[in-house]
């Protein structure tokens, strides 16, 4: 329009940027999965009350604990209208014929078609199997109707396994599942550092990888608990680089979100930068505060702030 200056075009052209960033980030995290440990009765109800039908809840393998306790959590996330996703470590197995009774009781009781699969962090195996690519190509997860499956990733590395070694069991795994048919996507470590996360990716595109990837990123909690995780889990560097960006002595048990990932990120994905990613949120500060967070976002209630982050507007219950 003839006589608006710069001085008042500015701030309508920047309202239209926060805008078009804002539902960019609500778009990225509306497909976000979510990783369960355990998870209650009421854990589940008060997930099937957030979350959205068919969302994906991943179930963590706990070492040492029963098997049964995966498949009950697996049926009531099915009967509850969420989609299960069980972890299967397979150095927890002895042998081939207790892993396919496991994955019998998944797809009777719980109606499970897709699972993480992963070798598990077994210093020595409890039976026949020692990596994840044994199971994926042996033919036994499709005789259980299990048609997609996540492998794992490493954007902040391994404590054990190098670099190099981690590239060639990915690039392994998702060559053995392209070959019989069975669609995968990978499921990363949680990582605090989106330079990090970015320069992954784009090593994995480099490499031809095209897969769909789902970013672990750690749902709302206190730092402390972040930094607990982090040392059990090895991904040190990152948090290294949290404990830079947030003061992290002097806020020690303030509570963190991953905002600023999720806009980094969102706005990576949005550019064309990524490819096909989407957040997947490890619930340490709870699985229905995580929820209630990320459902949220999805639906645009934030306001960004100067800077990398932005908050939820207004604050989930």
């Amino acid at each position: 329009m003839r006589g608006m200056n710069s001085a008042s075009a500015a701030p309508q052209i920047q309202a239209g940027n926060h805008i078009a960033e804002a539902a960019s980030i609500a778009n990225f995290t509306r497909g976000f999965t979510i990783e369960a440990t355990r998870p209650s009765a009421e854990d589940v109800a008060a997930l099937a009350a957030i979350a959205r039908p068919g969302t994906r809840v991943y179930i963590s393998a706990v070492p040492n604990r029963p098997l049964t306790e995966v498949t009950e959590a697996a049926a009531r996330l099915r009967h509850a209208g969420l989609e299960p996703v069980p972890h299967i470590a397979v150095r927890n197995f002895v042998n081939a014929l207790e892993l396919e009774a496991f994955l019998a009781r998944l797809s009777d009781d719980a109606g499970v078609r897709s699972l993480l699969v992963i070798a598990g962090d077994r210093d020595q195996p409890a039976g026949d199997f020692r990596s994840a690519v044994e199971v994926i190509d042996g033919g036994l997860l499709q005789r259980h109707g299990i048609r997609h499956i996540g492998i794992a990733g490493y954007p902040d590395g391994h404590p054990r396994i190098p670099q190099h070694d981690l590239d060639v069991a990915l690039a392994g795994k998702i060559a053995a599942a392209d070959t019989i048919g069975l669609d995968v996507h990978i499921v990363t470590q949680f990582c605090f550092d989106a330079v990090t996360i970015l320069a992954w990716i784009r090593r994995l595109r480099e490499f031809g990888l095209d897969h769909p990837v789902r970013i672990g990123l750690a749902g709302p909690t206190s730092l402390s608990t972040l930094l607990r995780y982090a040392q059990r889990c090895g991904v040190r560097a990152s948090a290294q680089a949290l404990a830079r960006r947030t003061g992290l002595m002097r806020q020690l048990f303030a509570m963190s979100a991953p905002d600023a990932l999720v806009r980094t990120l969102a706005e990576a994905r949005a550019n064309g930068q990524a490819g096909e990613i989407a957040p997947h949120f490890f619930s340490f500060g709870g699985l229905a505060r995580s929820a209630r967070w990320a459902a949220a976002v999805a639906d645009g209630h934030i306001a960004l702030e100067p800077g990398e982050g932005f908050r939820v507007d207004p604050p989930p219950a």
